[in-house]
C-alpha cells in the first residue's frame, strides 16, 4: 500500500526534529519524508511529517502561523535564551503579573527579532549555532516577524508565568521571552515550551511514536494519514470543467469566467471528479502547480 500524507506528530522533549523524521521514515517504510518546521531537542508538541508525495506540499503547509505555550522564567539570561544555557546576566525576578500584562501589547503585530546565537541560521555558510559552539564572533540576524496574539495565562510562581502566543513563521518564542525580560527592566529566559498548534495540525489530534508503532503492528497505521486533499482544506476548492482535465493534466492554464473566478493564490484543484493537487490562480486563470492525482 502507498503511505502518503501528513501525519501529525507529538514529539516529546529529548528528541530532535531529525530523529523524528527517521522514527516515521521507519515506521511507514517510506523514503520521502520532511518535517514542516523544527522544534528544538528541549521542546514538545505538534510537528507535522510529510510522508510520500506530500512532501511536494512543504511550501503551501510550512509558512501557516503556529500556535505555543510556553514559560517565561524572569531573573535570569542564559546565552541560549532557554533553560538548557549557561546563565549570563541575573536580574530582578519578583515581577508583578499587571507589569507583564501592561509589556505585551508592545510584542504583537508585526515586530523584529534578534535571531538568537545558537540557532540555526547561516551566515556565509556556517550554522550560527556552530560559530557560537567555537566561539567565534556571531554575526547578528535581524528579521521581521508577525505576533498576532500574545496572552499570559496564569502566573506560576514568583518570576514564573505560563504565556500562549500565535505568530508567524521563524518566530524565536526563546528570543520573546529574553526580550519581555529586558522590557520589564529585568532579564528573562524560556522554560518548558510546547507547540499547540501547526498551521492546521493540533496537538489534540497528534499520534506519539509509541503509538504510532502500535499501529504499524497492527496494520492500521495509515490511518494516522491526514490525506493530501485534507491538509489542503485552507485553500478555496476549484473545479474545472471536464474537457480541461487533459489540458490541466499537461500544464496548461484555464480562463476564468463568472462564478469560477477566484482571487490570486493557491487553491485545491478538481476536474472530473479527480483531485489533482495544488491549484494556483493569476490574473483570472488557473494551471495546477502541484500535481497529487
Amino acid at each position: 500500500m502507498t503511505m502518503e500524507g501528513v501525519v501529525p506528530l507529538l514529539k516529546p522533549p529529548g528528541l530532535s526534529s531529525s530523529d523524528c523524521v527517521v522514527d516515521v521514515r521507519r515506521l511507514f517504510g517510506e523514503k520521502r519524508v520532511g518535517h514542516l518546521g523544527t522544534l528544538d531537542p528541549g521542546a514538545a508538541g505538534i510537528l507535522p511529517v510529510c510522508v510520500g508525495r506530500a512532501v511536494r506540499l512543504f511550501d503551501y503547509l510550512v509558512d501557516k502561523d503556529k500556535t505555543y505555550r510556553f514559560e517565561l522564567i524572569l531573573g535570569a539570561a542564559t546565552d541560549t535564551q532557554d533553560s538548557f544555557g549557561q546563565v549570563v546576566e541575573t536580574g530582578e525576578r519578583d515581577i508583578p503579573a499587571a507589569a507583564l500584562e501592561a509589556v505585551l501589547p508592545r510584542f504583537t503585530g508585526e515586530i523584529e527579532q534578534l535571531a538568537p546565537a545558537y540557532s540555526a541560521l547561516k551566515s556565509n555558510g556556517q550554522k550560527l549555532y556552530d560559530l557560537a559552539l567555537q566561539g567565534k564572533d556571531v554575526p547578528e540576524k535581524r528579521r521581521p516577524v508577525t505576533i498576532s496574539d500574545l496572552v499570559l495565562l496564569r502566573q506560576e510562581g514568583a518570576g514564573r508565568f505560563l504565556l500562549e502566543m500565535t505568530c508567524s513563521r521563524g518566530t524565536y518564542v526563546r528570543t520573546m521571552c529574553h526580550d519581555l525580560g529586558h522590557a520589564l527592566g529585568t532579564c528573562g529566559h524560556m522554560g518548558v515550551l510546547l507547540r499547540t498548534r501547526s498551521g492546521p495540525f493540533s496537538v489534540e489530534h497528534s499520534f506519539t511514536v509509541e503509538e504510532l508503532r502500535a499501529m504499524q503492528e497492527a496494520g492500521t497505521i495509515q490511518q494516522a494519514l491526514v490525506s493530501c486533499e485534507d491538509a489542503l482544506n485552507q485553500f478555496p476548492a476549484l473545479t474545472l470543467p471536464e474537457d480541461r482535465l487533459i489540458p490541466t493534466k499537461n500544464g496548461l492554464p484555464t480562463d476564468l469566467h463568472g462564478s469560477d473566478k477566484r482571487p490570486d493564490g493557491p487553491v485545491r484543484l478538481y476536474c472530473g471528479g479527480i483531485f489533482l493537487g495544488v491549484g494556483k490562480v493569476e490574473g483570472h486563470r488557473a494551471r495546477l502547480a502541484v500535481h497529487l492525482y
